[in-house]
Protein backbone atom coordinates (compact mmCIF):
# COMPACT_ATOMS: atom_id res chain seq x y z
CA UNK A 1 0.00 0.00 0.00
CA UNK A 2 1.38 3.29 -1.10
CA UNK A 3 0.84 6.21 0.89
CA UNK A 4 0.59 10.35 0.15
CA UNK A 5 2.78 12.87 1.77
CA UNK A 6 1.64 16.61 1.53
CA UNK A 7 4.81 17.89 0.68
CA UNK A 8 5.11 22.19 0.07
CA UNK A 9 8.00 24.43 -0.54
CA UNK A 10 8.91 27.85 1.02
CA UNK A 11 10.88 30.27 -1.36
CA UNK A 12 10.64 29.34 -5.13
CA UNK A 13 14.06 30.53 -6.21
CA UNK A 14 16.32 28.09 -8.54
CA UNK A 15 16.63 25.82 -5.49
CA UNK A 16 12.96 26.00 -4.56
CA UNK A 17 12.45 24.15 -8.37
CA UNK A 18 15.43 21.70 -7.79
CA UNK A 19 13.70 20.24 -4.43
CA UNK A 20 10.30 20.41 -6.40
CA UNK A 21 11.15 18.67 -9.32
CA UNK A 22 13.12 15.91 -6.86
CA UNK A 23 10.02 15.11 -4.97
CA UNK A 24 7.89 15.03 -8.34
CA UNK A 25 11.08 12.26 -9.79
CA UNK A 26 11.01 9.99 -6.70
CA UNK A 27 8.58 7.28 -7.09
CA UNK A 28 10.40 7.44 -11.03
CA UNK A 29 13.34 6.26 -9.62
CA UNK A 30 12.63 4.70 -6.34
CA UNK A 31 9.07 3.24 -6.78
CA UNK A 32 9.47 0.65 -3.72
CA UNK A 33 8.95 3.81 -1.71
CA UNK A 34 5.50 3.28 -0.02
CA UNK A 35 5.31 6.96 0.70
CA UNK A 36 4.55 9.48 -2.38
CA UNK A 37 5.09 13.10 -1.72
CA UNK A 38 1.70 15.41 -2.72
CA UNK A 39 2.21 18.86 -3.60
CA UNK A 40 0.57 20.95 -1.95
CA UNK A 41 1.30 24.56 -1.00
CA UNK A 42 3.99 26.86 -2.64
CA UNK A 43 5.34 29.87 -0.83
CA UNK A 44 7.54 33.16 -1.88
CA UNK A 45 7.41 36.68 -0.93
CA UNK A 46 8.04 37.79 -4.76
CA UNK A 47 4.46 38.65 -6.10
CA UNK A 48 3.67 36.13 -8.41
CA UNK A 49 6.54 33.51 -8.20
CA UNK A 50 4.43 31.25 -6.00
CA UNK A 51 0.89 30.67 -8.44
CA UNK A 52 3.32 30.54 -11.42
CA UNK A 53 5.27 27.65 -9.84
CA UNK A 54 1.95 26.14 -8.82
CA UNK A 55 0.78 26.32 -12.41
CA UNK A 56 3.76 24.77 -13.24
CA UNK A 57 3.84 22.05 -10.90
CA UNK A 58 0.76 21.57 -9.57
CA UNK A 59 1.08 22.50 -6.28
CA UNK A 60 -2.96 22.77 -4.58
CA UNK A 61 -2.41 26.38 -3.03
CA UNK A 62 -0.16 29.67 -3.48
CA UNK A 63 0.94 32.27 -1.05
CA UNK A 64 3.18 34.91 -0.17
CA UNK A 65 3.27 34.17 3.33
CA UNK A 66 4.67 31.22 4.51
CA UNK A 67 3.21 31.18 7.68
CA UNK A 68 -0.30 29.97 6.08
CA UNK A 69 2.18 26.99 5.13
CA UNK A 70 2.58 26.37 8.65
CA UNK A 71 -0.75 26.80 9.69
CA UNK A 72 -2.18 23.92 6.40
CA UNK A 73 -2.88 20.64 8.04
CA UNK A 74 -2.68 19.48 4.86
CA UNK A 75 1.04 19.70 5.12
CA UNK A 76 3.34 17.18 6.52
CA UNK A 77 6.54 18.03 5.21
CA UNK A 78 8.52 20.90 4.28
CA UNK A 79 11.61 22.03 1.95
CA UNK A 80 12.61 25.22 3.09
CA UNK A 81 14.66 27.09 0.43
CA UNK A 82 14.15 30.34 1.22
CA UNK A 83 17.42 32.76 2.09
CA UNK A 84 19.59 31.89 4.75
CA UNK A 85 18.94 34.73 7.16
CA UNK A 86 15.44 32.85 7.19
CA UNK A 87 16.75 29.51 8.44
CA UNK A 88 16.00 29.86 11.67
CA UNK A 89 12.68 31.65 11.65
CA UNK A 90 10.82 28.88 9.43
CA UNK A 91 12.57 26.16 10.32
CA UNK A 92 11.91 26.50 14.21
CA UNK A 93 7.90 27.26 13.23
CA UNK A 94 7.57 24.52 10.96
CA UNK A 95 9.13 21.91 13.24
CA UNK A 96 6.62 23.62 16.14
CA UNK A 97 4.00 22.71 14.00
CA UNK A 98 4.82 19.42 13.12
CA UNK A 99 6.30 19.10 10.23
CA UNK A 100 9.23 17.07 9.14
CA UNK A 101 12.09 19.85 7.29
CA UNK A 102 14.07 19.51 4.69
CA UNK A 103 16.43 22.67 4.88
CA UNK A 104 19.06 24.11 2.64
CA UNK A 105 22.21 24.09 4.25
CA UNK A 106 24.15 26.47 5.92
CA UNK A 107 20.70 26.18 8.06
CA UNK A 108 20.82 30.09 9.39
CA UNK A 109 23.82 32.15 9.65
CA UNK A 110 25.80 30.75 12.37
CA UNK A 111 25.77 27.61 14.53
CA UNK A 112 23.32 28.95 16.82
CA UNK A 113 20.78 29.33 14.07
CA UNK A 114 21.80 26.02 13.13
CA UNK A 115 21.20 24.48 17.27
CA UNK A 116 17.77 26.31 17.48
CA UNK A 117 16.67 24.82 14.46
CA UNK A 118 18.01 21.28 14.95
CA UNK A 119 16.62 21.52 19.46
CA UNK A 120 13.49 22.42 17.85
CA UNK A 121 13.41 19.53 15.82
CA UNK A 122 14.06 17.59 18.32
CA UNK A 123 11.65 18.95 20.77
CA UNK A 124 8.73 18.60 18.21
CA UNK A 125 10.04 14.61 17.09
CA UNK A 126 9.78 15.42 13.57
CA UNK A 127 12.59 14.70 10.80
CA UNK A 128 15.05 16.86 9.58
CA UNK A 129 17.32 16.39 6.59
CA UNK A 130 19.93 19.29 5.02
CA UNK A 131 21.10 19.69 1.42
CA UNK A 132 24.58 18.33 1.51
CA UNK A 133 24.06 16.73 -1.93
CA UNK A 134 28.05 16.17 -2.43
CA UNK A 135 27.51 13.50 -0.19
CA UNK A 136 25.15 11.55 -2.42
CA UNK A 137 27.03 10.78 -5.31
CA UNK A 138 27.79 7.21 -5.45
CA UNK A 139 31.53 7.67 -5.99
CA UNK A 140 31.55 9.73 -3.12
CA UNK A 141 29.68 7.01 -0.94
CA UNK A 142 32.90 4.77 -2.37
CA UNK A 143 35.55 7.23 -1.65
CA UNK A 144 34.00 6.71 2.05
CA UNK A 145 34.23 3.00 1.79
CA UNK A 146 37.56 2.79 0.68
CA UNK A 147 38.75 4.72 3.19
CA UNK A 148 37.21 3.37 6.33
CA UNK A 149 38.08 -0.59 4.90
CA UNK A 150 41.82 0.69 5.47
CA UNK A 151 41.89 0.18 1.41
CA UNK A 152 44.41 3.24 1.37
CA UNK A 153 45.95 2.70 4.76
CA UNK A 154 45.97 5.26 7.11
CA UNK A 155 45.15 9.01 5.89
CA UNK A 156 47.59 11.04 5.93
CA UNK A 157 46.31 14.21 4.20
CA UNK A 158 43.10 15.78 1.97
CA UNK A 159 42.68 18.38 -0.06
CA UNK A 160 38.74 20.26 -0.43
CA UNK A 161 38.60 22.68 -3.07
CA UNK A 162 35.66 24.56 -4.40
CA UNK A 163 35.88 27.06 -7.21
CA UNK A 164 33.01 28.79 -8.90
CA UNK A 165 32.73 31.70 -10.53
CA UNK A 166 28.95 32.73 -10.16
CA UNK A 167 29.80 35.75 -8.72
CA UNK A 168 33.19 36.72 -10.22
CA UNK A 169 31.41 39.36 -13.18
CA UNK A 170 31.72 42.61 -11.41
CA UNK A 171 28.40 43.83 -12.20
CA UNK A 172 26.97 40.66 -10.12
CA UNK A 173 24.12 41.83 -8.90
CA UNK A 174 24.15 43.07 -4.91
CA UNK A 175 21.45 40.51 -3.40
CA UNK A 176 21.22 39.14 -0.29
CA UNK A 177 24.14 36.94 -0.45
CA UNK A 178 26.46 39.50 0.21
CA UNK A 179 25.08 41.33 2.96
CA UNK A 180 26.08 39.76 6.12
CA UNK A 181 22.60 40.45 8.16
CA UNK A 182 20.97 38.26 5.39
CA UNK A 183 24.06 36.16 3.53
CA UNK A 184 26.26 35.57 6.51
CA UNK A 185 29.65 34.43 5.69
CA UNK A 186 29.74 34.72 2.36
CA UNK A 187 31.19 32.20 0.83
CA UNK A 188 32.12 30.15 3.71
CA UNK A 189 28.17 29.82 4.04
CA UNK A 190 27.46 28.63 0.68
CA UNK A 191 30.51 26.36 -0.55
CA UNK A 192 32.70 26.04 1.93
CA UNK A 193 29.91 24.80 4.00
CA UNK A 194 29.86 21.53 1.42
CA UNK A 195 33.75 21.39 2.12
CA UNK A 196 33.19 20.79 5.72
CA UNK A 197 30.67 18.38 5.03
CA UNK A 198 32.65 16.22 2.88
CA UNK A 199 35.81 16.62 5.04
CA UNK A 200 33.68 15.17 8.05
CA UNK A 201 31.78 12.84 6.12
CA UNK A 202 35.05 10.89 4.27
CA UNK A 203 37.38 11.62 7.79
CA UNK A 204 35.44 12.06 10.81
CA UNK A 205 35.46 15.08 13.18
CA UNK A 206 37.83 18.02 12.83
CA UNK A 207 39.57 18.93 15.93
CA UNK A 208 40.60 22.50 15.32
CA UNK A 209 41.43 24.80 12.26
CA UNK A 210 43.18 27.95 10.89
CA UNK A 211 41.90 30.03 8.41
CA UNK A 212 42.33 32.96 5.65
CA UNK A 213 39.77 34.91 3.95
CA UNK A 214 39.53 37.18 1.62
CA UNK A 215 37.18 40.03 -0.40
CA UNK A 216 38.13 40.56 -4.40
CA UNK A 217 35.09 42.23 -5.56
CA UNK A 218 34.24 44.90 -3.15
CA UNK A 219 31.27 46.48 -4.45
CA UNK A 220 28.35 45.79 -6.15
CA UNK A 221 25.48 47.64 -7.74
CA UNK A 222 21.91 46.98 -5.71
CA UNK A 223 19.39 45.10 -7.98
CA UNK A 224 16.35 47.45 -8.71
CA UNK A 225 13.83 44.62 -8.70
CA UNK A 226 13.58 41.12 -7.83
CA UNK A 227 16.29 38.72 -8.63
CA UNK A 228 16.89 34.67 -9.00
CA UNK A 229 20.21 33.15 -9.05
CA UNK A 230 22.94 35.09 -9.78
CA UNK A 231 21.54 37.64 -11.84
CA UNK A 232 23.68 40.90 -13.15
CA UNK A 233 22.80 44.58 -12.09
CA UNK A 234 23.61 47.81 -14.03
CA UNK A 235 22.82 51.47 -13.33
CA UNK A 236 22.00 50.43 -9.78
CA UNK A 237 23.77 52.29 -6.40
CA UNK A 238 26.74 50.71 -5.44
CA UNK A 239 27.02 49.03 -2.13
CA UNK A 240 29.98 47.32 -0.41
CA UNK A 241 29.96 43.49 -0.09
CA UNK A 242 30.17 42.49 3.37
CA UNK A 243 31.25 38.91 3.44
CA UNK A 244 33.88 36.91 1.93
CA UNK A 245 34.37 36.28 -1.51
CA UNK A 246 37.58 33.50 -0.46
CA UNK A 247 38.56 31.04 2.00
CA UNK A 248 41.32 28.77 2.47
CA UNK A 249 41.70 26.80 5.76
CA UNK A 250 44.19 24.63 7.40
CA UNK A 251 42.47 21.87 8.94
CA UNK A 252 43.43 19.13 11.92
CA UNK A 253 41.37 15.79 12.57
CA UNK A 254 40.78 13.92 15.90
CA UNK A 255 42.41 11.05 13.87
CA UNK A 256 45.64 13.26 13.12
CA UNK A 257 45.14 13.60 9.43
CA UNK A 258 45.74 16.99 8.37
CA UNK A 259 43.88 19.02 5.61
CA UNK A 260 43.26 21.39 3.19
CA UNK A 261 40.25 23.29 2.44
CA UNK A 262 39.95 26.45 -0.19
CA UNK A 263 36.88 28.01 -1.23
CA UNK A 264 36.08 30.66 -3.91
CA UNK A 265 32.90 32.51 -5.69
CA UNK A 266 35.04 34.92 -7.78
CA UNK A 267 37.12 32.45 -9.73
CA UNK A 268 36.85 33.42 -13.27
CA UNK A 269 37.37 29.84 -15.36
CA UNK A 270 36.26 27.79 -12.81
CA UNK A 271 33.03 26.51 -13.32
CA UNK A 272 31.70 24.51 -9.76
CA UNK A 273 35.36 22.28 -10.10
CA UNK A 274 34.65 20.86 -6.92
CA UNK A 275 35.66 17.83 -5.26
CA UNK A 276 39.08 15.95 -3.44
CA UNK A 277 42.05 14.77 -2.95
CA UNK A 278 42.81 12.11 -0.05
CA UNK A 279 45.80 10.26 0.70
CA UNK A 280 47.09 7.56 2.81
CA UNK A 281 49.73 5.34 3.92
CA UNK A 282 49.14 3.31 1.00
CA UNK A 283 47.22 4.63 -1.49
CA UNK A 284 44.77 7.69 -2.41
CA UNK A 285 41.13 8.27 -3.84
CA UNK A 286 40.85 11.35 -5.88
CA UNK A 287 36.93 12.63 -6.84
CA UNK A 288 36.00 15.70 -9.11
CA UNK A 289 32.40 16.93 -9.26
CA UNK A 290 32.69 17.66 -13.11
CA UNK A 291 32.98 14.02 -13.93
CA UNK A 292 30.58 12.91 -11.20
CA UNK A 293 30.64 9.19 -11.88
CA UNK A 294 34.31 8.64 -11.40
CA UNK A 295 36.72 7.90 -8.78
CA UNK A 296 40.59 7.94 -9.36
CA UNK A 297 42.14 5.12 -7.05
CA UNK A 298 45.99 4.38 -6.56
CA UNK A 299 46.08 1.02 -3.94
CA UNK A 300 48.57 -1.80 -3.93
CA UNK A 301 51.92 -2.14 -1.90
CA UNK A 302 54.21 0.07 -3.88
CA UNK A 303 54.28 2.84 -2.76
CA UNK A 304 56.81 4.58 -4.91
CA UNK A 305 55.48 5.04 -8.87
CA UNK A 306 51.80 3.47 -8.07
CA UNK A 307 49.77 3.63 -10.47
CA UNK A 308 46.52 5.17 -10.36
CA UNK A 309 43.41 3.51 -12.21
CA UNK A 310 39.80 5.17 -12.97
CA UNK A 311 36.77 3.28 -11.32
CA UNK A 312 33.49 4.13 -13.15
CA UNK A 313 30.76 3.75 -10.32
CA UNK A 314 27.87 1.50 -11.12
CA UNK A 315 24.85 -0.19 -10.33
CA UNK A 316 26.67 -1.53 -7.25
CA UNK A 317 27.28 1.91 -5.95
CA UNK A 318 25.59 3.79 -3.59
CA UNK A 319 21.78 4.90 -5.03
CA UNK A 320 23.29 4.76 -8.90
CA UNK A 321 21.37 2.03 -9.93
CA UNK A 322 18.10 3.73 -9.25
CA UNK A 323 19.09 5.90 -12.07
CA UNK A 324 21.30 4.11 -14.60
CA UNK A 325 21.06 0.60 -15.41
CA UNK A 326 25.45 0.11 -16.36
CA UNK A 327 28.48 1.78 -15.13
CA UNK A 328 30.22 5.10 -16.84
CA UNK A 329 26.51 6.32 -17.61
CA UNK A 330 26.37 10.12 -16.08
CA UNK A 331 24.48 11.63 -13.26
CA UNK A 332 23.34 14.77 -12.62
CA UNK A 333 23.46 17.24 -9.74
CA UNK A 334 19.66 17.25 -9.54
CA UNK A 335 19.81 13.41 -9.48
CA UNK A 336 21.93 14.24 -5.76
CA UNK A 337 18.42 16.07 -5.01
CA UNK A 338 16.53 13.30 -6.09
CA UNK A 339 18.55 10.64 -3.91
CA UNK A 340 18.34 13.28 -0.85
CA UNK A 341 14.84 13.61 -1.15
CA UNK A 342 14.15 9.73 -1.34
CA UNK A 343 16.43 9.92 2.07
CA UNK A 344 14.32 12.21 3.69
CA UNK A 345 11.17 10.50 3.10
CA UNK A 346 12.77 7.40 4.55
CA UNK A 347 13.26 9.63 7.38
CA UNK A 348 10.22 10.65 7.84
CA UNK A 349 8.62 6.72 7.03
CA UNK A 350 10.89 4.62 8.93
CA UNK A 351 11.04 7.39 11.86
CA UNK A 352 14.93 7.37 12.31
CA UNK A 353 17.34 10.01 10.17
CA UNK A 354 18.55 8.65 6.86
CA UNK A 355 21.40 10.27 5.33
CA UNK A 356 22.76 14.67 6.31
CA UNK A 357 20.91 15.83 9.08
CA UNK A 358 20.57 18.87 11.23
CA UNK A 359 23.12 17.63 13.59
CA UNK A 360 25.64 17.52 10.55
CA UNK A 361 24.41 21.36 9.97
CA UNK A 362 25.53 21.91 13.72
CA UNK A 363 28.88 20.61 13.32
CA UNK A 364 29.31 22.25 9.96
CA UNK A 365 28.28 25.53 11.11
CA UNK A 366 30.32 25.38 14.29
CA UNK A 367 33.80 25.36 11.57
CA UNK A 368 32.46 28.01 10.11
CA UNK A 369 32.17 29.96 12.73
CA UNK A 370 35.43 29.01 13.87
CA UNK A 371 36.75 29.94 10.30
CA UNK A 372 35.15 33.44 10.43
CA UNK A 373 37.27 33.81 14.29
CA UNK A 374 40.47 32.40 13.03
CA UNK A 375 40.14 34.92 10.01
CA UNK A 376 39.88 37.40 12.59
CA UNK A 377 42.27 36.70 15.11
CA UNK A 378 44.99 35.05 12.87
CA UNK A 379 45.35 31.99 15.15
CA UNK A 380 43.92 28.18 14.98
CA UNK A 381 40.97 27.91 17.12
CA UNK A 382 40.09 24.71 18.21
CA UNK A 383 36.55 23.49 17.72
CA UNK A 384 35.54 20.63 20.93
Amino acid sequence: MVNTLGVAVVGFGWMGRVHTQAYARVPHHFPQLPLRPEPIAVADEVPGRAEEAAGLYGFASATRDWREVAADPRVRAVSITAPNFLHREIGTAMAEAGKHIWIEKPVGLTAEDARAVADAVAKAGVQGAVGFNYRNAPAVETARELIASGEIGTVTHVRIRLFSDYAAHPQGALTWRYERRRGGSGVLGDLASHGVDLARYLLGEIASLAADTAVFVPERARPTGATAGHALATGGELGPVENEDYVSCLLRFASGARGVLEACRVSVGEQNNYGFEVHGTKGAVFWDFRRMGELAVSRGTTYQDQPVSTVYVGPGHGEYAAFQPGAATSMSYDDLKVIEAYRFLRSILGGTPVGATLGDAVAGAVALDAMERSAEQGTWVNLG
